[in-house]
């Protein structure tokens, strides 16, 4: 990952630094980029001795925060449930032909203990990461995972109480959803719409013992990071809950899960910020239960399936819950953005979802142009070629949506119009930023169709003179009449899968 060049930021206090309202977040797999880092360097790196260059080369791209995926100890039972698997194997073997055993470690959701890795450095390690990306303005993410643990997980013995426990008779029927451990019977954590995960155990969400425990273990955990990126967070919701489990579940309880278990957080943490991995249209109910951000899905599968109608009828919704979404055209659960995208097309999404108010969440080699979807399994990646086109694109998008107006300021909708016998504005979507002066306009073609649009800018003081546009990604200058804008509409004309991020002087 090339820089772009370096900004001298304040340092951040120890106790904790607050991300910005709109924060750019980069998500690396710890385990793949240190592997990486100790090839490159010819030394064993962990977490406790990243070079400096290293995370300089990271906050060069202006980041507000990094999301360190997969610190905590993963289970020695989980990956052996992962190397006897052999469909898992067939897959990691696709994504990495040549694949050693060396290569697999169990999965990051398959957690034994939430303390730092030894490997990785262990809790001091961590600390020296959290201070090193401190000293450069950013602050540091991490997961938490609500819905389940790794089989050998020291609840099982202790608690088995804090669990979905099932009968003999359920484990002989169902083998593939439950397992037994010291007598009992337990069942495999699931989402209800997708197979049992078999190297995880099912908690119990409406249990109070466990609610209580898993307040103790977020406090732990917030006390070493700025923001939590909670995996599957609508599974532990009461209805979602209900909706698996049933009266397995027990009768549930007065007060949502969430609702019990954040408040108790934030009292101690005010600054932490939490990210919700929703799924099923749960994003507004989980910011009404205290995430301050939560994916945006919606968002994503308008871009996979090309449909900018409905692209612009999800960004009419309330700005209070836009602001509150993650924007992003790849992570570690999607494919790679250059693989589904490819083109042209790839830059377009990638213009359009940083554009929008809300966080945004870049992923370790998305810039680079990579298009394996590496397993989470897989503590090594392919080699591949470098897009250096691509990179270059990345610097110059990632600098423009650090700026004031995207930063700071307003944003708005465009009204888009045609003509009776050209409808192909129907292919586009525009959007504006105001922070003072500065103003910044992006109209997107979300089609292989050439189209054409006039774009309702809502700036009365257009009018009587004439306004330069500067395409800040490949700086083309532009001029119209202000009359004539706020009159017809800015006309714009974008090839297939076209794009404009302009500046207005």
């Amino acid at each position: 990952m090339s820089p772009p060049g370096p900004k001298k930021r304040a340092k951040s206090p120890p106790a904790g630094l607050a991300l910005p309202p709109r924060p750019a977040i980069y998500e690396i797999n710890t385990r793949l980029w240190l592997r990486e880092l100790s090839r490159r360097f010819g030394e064993s790196i962990t977490l406790g001795n990243v070079p400096a260059a290293a995370w300089d080369e990271i906050a060069a791209f202006r980041f507000d925060a990094v999301w360190l995926l997969g610190v905590w100890q993963r289970s020695p039972a989980g990956l052996a449930l992962a190397l006897a698997n052999e469909a898992l194997h067939r897959t990691l073997a696709a994504a990495l032909p040549d694949v050693q055993t060396a290569d697999i470690a169990a999965s990051p959701f398959c957690v034994r203990d939430y303390a730092v890795d030894g490997d990785l450095g262990g809790p001091q390690g961590l600390a020296a990461a959290r201070a090193a990306l401190a000293e450069r303005g950013m602050g540091l993410i991490l997961d938490l995972v609500p819905n389940h643990v790794a089989p050998d997980h020291p609840w099982l013995t202790d608690h088995p109480d804090y669990f979905i426990a099932g009968t003999a008779e359920d484990l002989a029927a169902k083998p593939d959803q439950y397992f037994e451990v010291n007598g009992r019977v337990i069942a495999h954590g699931r989402d209800p719409n997708f197979p049992p995960w078999p190297d995880v155990a099912q908690l119990n969400a409406f249990s109070p013992a466990l609610r209580r425990a898993m307040i103790a273990t977020l406090l732990d955990v917030a006390a070493q990071c700025d923001g939590l990126r909670c995996d599957m967070a609508a599974l532990m919701t009461t209805d979602a809950f209900l909706h698996t489990w049933g009266e397995r579940a027990g009768d549930p309880p007065e007060v949502e899960y969430w609702r019990e278990i954040l408040p108790a957080v934030r009292a101690q943490f005010p600054h932490l910020r939490l990210i919700a991995e929703a799924h099923g249209d749960m994003e507004w109910e989980l910011m009404q239960q205290g995430f301050d951000f939560c994916y945006d899905k919606r968002l994503y599968a308008r871009l996979v399936y090309s449909n900018p109608v409905a692209l612009r009828d999800h960004l009419t919704a309330d700005p209070a819950y836009q602001e509150q979404l993650v924007r992003y055209v790849e992570n570690h659960y999607e494919a790679r953005a250059a693989a589904t995208f490819g083109g042209g097309r790839a830059l377009t999404n990638a213009v359009a979802a940083y554009t929008l108010p809300g966080a945004k969440l870049f992923h370790q080699g998305q810039f680079e142009g990579l298009i394996t979807r590496l397993p989470v399994f897989l503590t090594r990646r392919p080699e591949e070629p470098i897009d250096r086109a691509l990179a270059a694109f990345y610097r110059r998008l990632v600098n423009a949506i650090q700026h004031p107006a995207l930063r700071d300021g307003q944003w708005r909708l465009c009204a888009l119009n045609g003509w009776p016998d050209n409808t192909s504005y129907n292919n586009l979507a525009a959007w504006c930023w105001e922070a003072g002066d500065e103003r910044r306009v992006i109209v997107v073609n979300l089609s292989p169709h050439t189209s054409q649009a006039r774009v309702q800018l809502p700036w009365p003081d257009l009018a009587g003179q004439n306004w330069v546009f500067i395409d800040v990604m490949d700086d083309t200058t532009y001029e119209w009449g202000g009359d004539e804008m706020l009159n017809m509409g800015l006309f714009v004309e974008l090839a297939p899968w076209g794009r404009h991020f302009f500046a207005v002087r």
